[in-house]
């Protein structure tokens, strides 16, 4: 018997304890964390360096004014990963295998080649963050940067094949530091609180520009391969027998929905007072997070500078790994195959490299991705909703009235901001956009 415990992976060990604490026979705080892990790797997705580049233009340009913007951009994540969990809990298939099951083979192309554009989109703001992020920090050309990127963030995907417990410590740890690194800047920046607390909960919009600031900064936060893979990382993760499983299971995942992603958020709000109290003021042409770096070493410090660049870089290296597990997830969901690993980490950081040689302004490339994102994001949005509140996929588990209609709000809002942002580009003119 002792050999067997000892012979037993960490993923295991950890599925046998939670099994304990389904049947009633483990109790206590340190339980709780065993049910940690799919919303954290899954809250990733709204760190990533896109979530800089947007949030620095927001605070730069706009101060705290679009703060409202990023709650409710966390608000509608929560929800929506809430629901993408309770899809893989109860019925034991990802979002993207139910597409495939439940949609014409056309309709499932169709989303399948958007989730991949999607997945590309993610990966160039992941990548050239993390690469961005080490080249300033030791002085290094930024292909050399990314070349270290690639290298670190296939040997942590190389973890996922021993299971789901160290990858979601890894990608926990990773998501440890960019929260510290924050909390660190918010003591050092002279936050105007009192501004920061009525940009948080009265609505805005300045101008048009604002506008595209704000559908990035909703693209960067609600993420399509999030809502995607957070219903693939929970539908084996210690599968429910019965009802009564899927319920305790429902209750642990909804609260680490809302812890993790309240992490996330503030850490995105973060992102926009620091760049608000940094730079609205006297440097308000700050955009590129080249310039942020080198800007906020004379006006905060090198302190805050070298915290700014090492929040970069995991965020980089960690939502790159996530978005290649997502890329896998979503082809073998829509297609029914895989291809290696170091194949899609490939073909992903293509259009990368390419921005780099093409001479492109990188910041302008990562606020532009995920305008890109948040165009792709209702298409899982919608699958979601139409199969959670199906009751003939969900039992018991199907949506209540209440949580039904905010999923089916929060769609259109996203559906509606795509569309003024759409005709703003066409130059069609918006009232009260100036």
């Amino acid at each position: 018997m002792t050999d067997t415990v000892t012979r037993q992976t960490l993923s295991e060990r950890t599925d046998a304890q939670i099994r304990e604490v389904l049947a009633g026979r483990r109790r206590g705080v340190r339980s709780l964390l065993l049910f940690a892990g799919p919303a954290v790797i899954a809250s990733i997705a709204y760190m990533d360096p896109g979530n800089f580049a947007t949030n620095i233009q927001a605070g730069s340009r706009y101060g705290y004014s679009l703060l409202w913007v990023v709650l409710m951009a966390n608000l509608i994540a929560m929800l929506f990963q809430a629901l993408s969990a309770k899809l893989g809990i109860v019925t034991g298939r990802n979002l993207a295998e139910m597409c495939r099951d439940q949609f014409s083979t056309p309709v499932r192309i169709a989303m399948w080649v958007v989730s991949e554009v999607a997945a590309m989109a993610t990966d160039l703001a992941e990548f050239l963050g993390g690469a961005i992020g080490l080249a300033l920090l030791f002085h290094m050309p930024l292909l050399a940067g990314m070349a270290v990127t690639a290298v670190v963030t296939y040997g942590v995907l190389l973890f996922e094949g021993r299971g789901f417990r160290p990858i979601e410590l890894i990608i926990g740890a990773l998501v440890a530091v960019i929260g510290l690194s924050y909390l660190v800047e918010m003591f050092i920046a002279p936050v105007a609180w009192g501004q920061a607390g009525l940009g948080v909960i009265l609505p805005s919009m300045p101008d048009a520009a604002a506008l595209t600031i704000s559908v990035g900064v909703i693209g960067a936060t609600v993420m399509p391969h999030a809502v995607y893979l957070h219903s693939g990382l929970t539908q084996n993760r210690a599968p429910a027998r019965n009802d009564a499983e899927r319920r305790t299971l429902l209750s642990f995942s909804n609260w680490e929905c809302v812890i993790a992603l309240a992490v996330a958020g503030a850490v995105n709000m973060a992102m926009v007072i620091m760049a608000s109290a940094a730079f609205h003021a006297g440097h308000p042409d700050v955009s590129e997070i080249e310039t942020a770096y080198h800007t906020l070493t004379p006006l905060l410090g090198g302190a805050a500078a070298g915290v700014f660049l090492i929040s970069l870089m995991a965020s980089g290296i960690s939502s790159s790994a996530v978005g290649t597990m997502a890329g896998q997830m979503i082809m073998q969901g829509f297609v029914g195959f895989r291809i290696p690993v170091w194949v899609r980490r490939l073909v992903t950081m293509l259009p990368a490299f390419a921005v780099v040689l093409w001479g492109a302004n990188t910041t302008e490339a990562l606020v532009y991705s995920q305008v890109v994102l948040s165009f792709a994001l209702p298409i899982p949005m919608i699958a979601l909703v139409m199969f959670t509140r199906n009751r003939a996929i969900m039992g018991d588990f199907v949506n209540g009235r209440l949580t039904d209609a905010v999923a089916i709000i929060g769609t259109i809002v996203i559906l509606g901001l795509n569309v003024v942002l759409l005709l703003q580009t066409f130059g069609v003119p918006i009232p009260g956009l100036g």
